[in-house]
């Protein structure tokens, strides 16, 4: 199955590229700027080079199953939360639709179910999440969404949980865990639609989504 990374040059997009193409997996890498995967050489491995901001319909040509890991960054202004973390996903997730792809994996947050209940400054990128998830949803898509916890650097431990911990500095996710669920989600097409939080855990992946 061709899977094309919308943000494959972001920490977990780039991980999961790299997975993906360990695994022997066709992959279409999206990004703005090819030269951030030039270190990457693999006969699986199509690189398509398009900003986001404008059409990027052309990547989803043979395309059966997406990843979308794209996000505007910290460092952004809410224009480009707006531009890319919500209009860039309405627009993949209708690409996707068109394409008729067989599954379509978003890379969400937490706090997306519900932004009113966090107070913060991240408040402008959680309602645009929440609103690209709730497009996927209502679309016609067979979807994984996965909404981790706060991320850190740390090395895989395999070992994970979908039940929010009780206090926050406790709601934590590896990058590479995430990784690593998004190759297991791109390898077992889900039969229905699925939404969960992830953070470091108890459970293997396959026990933890195969409950």
């Amino acid at each position: 199955m061709k899977t094309l990374i919308i943000g494959a040059t972001g920490q977990i997009g780039k991980m999961t590229t790299e997975k993906m193409l360990a695994s022997g997996h066709d992959v279409v890498a999206l990004v703005r700027d090819k030269s951030k995967l030039s270190a990457l050489e693999s006969n699986h491995l199509t690189i398509v080079e398009q900003d986001l901001e404008n059409d990027f319909s052309r990547a989803f040509e043979g395309v059966e199953q997406v990843i979308f890991s794209a996000g505007s960054g910290g460092a952004t202004g809410a224009d480009k939360t707006l531009l890319i973390d919500l209009w860039a996903a309405v627009k993949a997730i209708n690409y996707a639709v068109d394409a008729k792809v067989k599954h379509f994996i978003m890379v969400s947050s937490i706090g997306a179910d519900a932004p009113d209940n966090i107070e913060s400054s991240i408040k402008p990128y959680l309602v645009a999440k929440h609103m690209a998830d709730q497009h996927l949803i209502n679309s016609e898509l067979n979807y994984s969404i996965v909404r981790p916890g706060t991320l850190l650097n740390d090395a895989a431990t395999g070992l994970l949980t979908t039940t929010r911990p009780a206090t926050r500095q406790d709601a934590v996710i590896n990058r590479e865990d995430v990784a690593d669920t998004l190759l297991y989600l791109a390898e077992h097409t889900p039969k229905k639609q699925q939404v969960f939080e992830l953070f470091n855990g108890d459970k293997s992946i396959d026990s933890l989504l195969n409950d």
